[in-house]
């Protein structure tokens, strides 16, 4: 049985504009000491998808139309508010994208620590302040003690980030949603954040929920991959299958998008047409289907589900939203 299992998540956001379907039908699961990444460009619906499965969209304008997030056979979108909060930051807990505006400026990097563990293991400041100093260690924050009385603005990015990781872990959650966590940093802090949650995982067994743009860092991490566009899943597989054979063509356009290290350097990079589209107003058919190569006039009209795509080399199922695929542009790296 799956830890966390999200069905049919659906949520608008009612604007000025008209009503935008940020996340349409929504659907996965999450096992035990796995990674998940999540995937697709700005817009697409990730941050979304995870901020309603932690009860953190505002209503209104936000509306949760329909799904469910079943954790522990509960479902946390049921949950009332207290009881929500003795679960988030306990035992689902978040890393989110820009420590300098998740971290709370007028307060030490000890008084934020310390209020995880004294509301949910009601510990008090001295022990409180043990634990904490051990959580900026494990996440490698030399002289750790001395940091607890320090500001978010007295630290640098890579270190404010490893804050928030430790704090995310403070109390040994079972599931962890990292939200950009590498977002603004330079690559050699990058790499070492990503170890880290590595090296973490490992030895706490803990389940992540890995929202990401960047598939460098999805190869690296992920054991699954889903692919999101306009608030849709558009494909889901194992990391290895996925990057082997994309089965969607806006997958294989953002994987076609990456630099190779073995490709030759006089190679243009491709690019996929047009525009991610405006969610208060969507084309009818695909979404995709404006930016597509290989649509057909069924594309225009006809929504497409999640299918099973039969693929003899696959080692996990695979699903994809498009029945062309088949039919690949050879520009993509595809099969004609």
């Amino acid at each position: 049985m799956a830890m966390l299992s999200v069905r049919d998540l659906t949520v608008r956001f009612d604007t000025h504009h008209g009503n935008v379907r940020a996340v349409d039908g929504v659907s996965f699961e999450l096992e035990e000491g796995e990674t998940l990444g999540l995937v697709g460009e700005s817009g697409s619906g990730k941050s979304v998808t995870n901020l309603a499965m932690m009860g953190l969209i505002p209503q209104p304008p936000g509306v949760i139309e329909k799904g469910e997030v079943l954790y522990n056979g509960r479902d946390l979108l049921k949950l009332a508010p207290r009881e929500l909060q003795a679960l988030r930051g306990n035992e689902i807990s978040m890393i989110f994208q820009d420590p300098m505006t998740s971290l709370n400026p007028l307060l030490t990097i000890g008084q934020q620590l310390r209020e995880v563990l004294e509301i949910h293991k009601g510990q008090k400041r001295r022990e409180a302040s043990k634990h904490c100093a051990e959580a900026l260690g494990d996440v490698g924050i030399p002289a750790p003690e001395s940091r607890l009385e320090q500001y978010p603005h007295e630290l640098s990015g890579g270190m404010r980030q490893r804050v928030m990781i430790a704090m995310a872990l403070l109390c040994d959650p079972r599931v962890l949603i990292a939200d950009e966590p590498t977002t603004a940093l330079d690559v050699t802090i990058q790499a070492q954040i990503l170890e880290l949650m590595k090296d973490l995982q490992k030895r706490r067994g803990t389940a992540i929920i890995l929202i990401t743009h960047d598939l460098g860092v999805v190869a690296g991490m992920s054991d699954r991959v889903h692919v999101m566009y306009a608030g849709k899943l558009v494909e889901t597989g194992g990391v290895s299958d996925l990057f082997r054979a994309p089965a969607h063509p806006y997958t294989a356009g953002l994987l076609g998008s990456v630099p190779r290290l073995n490709s030759d350097t006089s190679e243009s990079l491709l690019s996929i047409p047009g525009a991610p589209p405006d969610l208060a107003d969507l084309p009818p058919g695909c979404a995709f289907q404006p930016r597509c190569t290989i649509s057909t006039e069924a594309c225009m009209h006809t929504e497409p589900p999640l299918e099973t795509v039969l693929d003899s080399n696959s080692k996990s199922a695979r699903f994809v939203a498009c029945p062309s695929s088949m039919r690949r542009d050879p520009a993509f790296g595809g099969k004609s």
